[in-house]
């Protein structure tokens, strides 16, 4: 028998108005992300005419509330409980990594919820290296900051903890955007105790027998290594009418490398009005 996913948590979400005429777009954001990772992508889509654009934060991110459980199964509770509560009963649904493993699991449990779906640079299989992760976890929680301390200074020094174990520059300022101040003293908004305990969760992928009927977009980047060649004939078993296409020149993080040319494609992929 499957896990069960426990109860839903209220996620916290952005909804920005677009076109009434069109299904409205949800948005998932990956792992240490937050609603904040697609603010841009979701304007740019309103302005060039989508439907209203929700972004939301998962459980034990940004402004959401935390939880020990940290499965796919439970991620897509969360999220068909969000639409349940505004009242969606078809969405487009968008998702990047873990936020593309969450969009997944959803369409292949509720298929009648999601018109098509989008899952940028994350195939429905088993992800790579958990270890580097687990370093990256350890290196936030050993971060040890002094009460009282500027927010500049706060992050500098954060900065610097991190560096010896996550040399990229743009990853430790991604991963900075989950220090924030409480009452004096910092701290990562983000459950590290639940998403270390789920690591190996996060990195893999739910068994599913029953394929989502539904359009589906795998959508990555060149110059990345997450949607591979080996990918395919599972993708195909599950997104029968899934179309993988590559963004020439972008990293894993395809909306921020390549802004212009994802939103593109994305629009192309929207049904016509």
């Amino acid at each position: 028998p499957r896990p069960s996913p426990g109860r839903a948590v209220p996620l916290a979400h952005v909804e920005l108005g677009g076109r009434g005429d069109r299904p409205p777009l949800v948005l998932l954001h990956g792992l240490f992300g937050s609603h904040g990772n697609f603010q841009t992508v979701a304007k740019a889509l309103v302005r060039r005419g989508s439907g209203k654009v929700l972004t939301l934060d998962a459980r034990n991110h940004g402004s959401s509330p935390h939880s020990p459980l940290m499965t796919y199964e439970a991620m897509s509770l969360d999220v068909q409980h969000l639409l349940t509560r505004l009242g969606i009963t078809k969405c487009i649904l968008l998702g990047h990594s873990m936020g593309g493993k969450t969009a997944m699991t959803l369409a292949l449990q509720r298929p009648d919820l999601v018109e098509r779906l989008i899952s940028v640079d994350i195939s429905p299989v088993s992800t790579a290296p958990v270890s580097e992760f687990s370093a990256y976890i350890s290196a936030m929680k050993s971060v040890k900051i002094p009460d009282g301390l500027s927010r500049s200074a706060a992050r500098q020094l954060a900065d610097d903890q991190l560096r010896p174990v996550v040399q990229l520059p743009q990853l430790r300022q991604f991963l900075l955007t989950n220090l924030v101040e409480v009452e004096g003293h910092y701290l990562w908004r983000v459950n590290l105790e639940a998403i270390s305990h789920h690591l190996a969760d996060i990195m893999d992928f739910p068994v599913f027998h029953k394929p989502y009927p539904g359009p589906a977009l795998f959508l990555g980047g060149s110059k990345s290594p997450y949607i591979s060649s080996k990918d395919y004939p599972e993708i195909q078993r599950l997104f029968p009418k899934g179309d993988v296409q590559y963004i020439e020149g972008a990293g894993h993080i395809v909306h921020q490398d390549k802004f212009e040319e994802f939103i593109t494609a994305v629009l192309n992929f929207l049904p016509p009005p």
